[in-house]
Formats: structure tokens, sequence, C-alpha cells
């Protein structure tokens, strides 16, 4: 037996947590997002913009506890520069919005770019390595599902 999650995003509650920090970047992840929603059945997300990919997992932690939403899409890009900041940054956000998840139980899909350099951000918001908004997106809904099945004793819906 098999057991994976589908991509019906119909009845599907989500929230978006976009960073504003390279917003020309995250606005892009953010079109990709709302396409792969829209495409696939699920509403209109909230969308909750915060500062950064720091203060992501605080809010991604608070929106999930509340018990609204079936998944919550984080989307930023934090790219690489000439001091340690990136690597505290990207690695305590990541860790953050993984403990966030484990704990509540909703899915926290991860559209938070760690690149090396503005082009490779660029082309992972939309040019030449598709859109990772759009992947999150994607993720969250399969996630919800196959949480949904395995919480229903593992029958699909």
């Amino acid at each position: 037996m098999v057991i994976e999650g589908n991509l019906d995003g119909k009845g599907l509650k989500a929230v978006i947590v976009l960073s504003r920090f390279n917003s020309f970047i995250t606005e892009r992840l953010l079109e990709g997002a709302l396409d792969a929603l829209g495409r696939h059945g699920a509403a209109s997300p909230v969308i909750v913009r915060v500062p950064g990919a720091w203060e992501m997992p605080i809010v991604a932690a608070e929106l999930a506890r509340q018990k609204k939403y079936d998944a919550v899409i984080c989307l930023g890009a934090v790219i690489r520069g000439d001091t340690p900041h990136f690597d505290y940054v990207a690695g305590n956000a990541a860790s953050g919005l993984a403990h966030v998840s484990v704990e509540t139980g909703v899915p926290i899909a991860f559209g938070l770019l760690t690149t090396n350099s503005v082009e490779q951000a660029i082309d992972r918001a939309g040019a030449k390595s598709g859109n990772k908004g759009f992947d999150a997106a994607m993720t969250a809904i399969e996630m919800v599902n196959l949480l949904r099945t395995l919480r229903d004793d593992g029958k699909p819906a």
C-alpha cells in the first residue's frame, strides 16, 4: 500500500507569511504561490507580511497555534553577503520553521530562498529554475491532504 497526498486544494485554508526584505524577489514568490493555489482550487489565502526571514518562525507559530489554517506557507529570500549574517538568519529561520511544524502538526511550507547571489534568487523566483513560491504552495496542498489521510487511519479521502 502507498499512502500519499494529492493536489486537490478545494476547501484548503492557507495563510502565507511573506517577508518584505528582498521584496523584489518575495513578491514574485507570492505570485507563484497564488497561482498554484488558484490552479488547484484553493481559496484565496490570508497574507501576513513580516519584516524578514528572522521573524517568520514566531509568526508561523502563532498562526499554526490558532488552528484557523490548514497550512502556513512561508515565502522569503535570504541572499548571502560578505558577513556571517546570512548563516545566522537562514539557519535559524529554517530550524525555527521546522520546529513549528513538528510541534503544532500544521504543515509549514518552506518557500524561503537561501541563495549565494541575487541572480540565483531571481532564477528561483520565476526565471530559469521555476518559481519556488509555486512549489511551496504545491507542497502545502499535498501535505495537508497527506496528513488528513494519515489522521483518518490511512484511508484515502
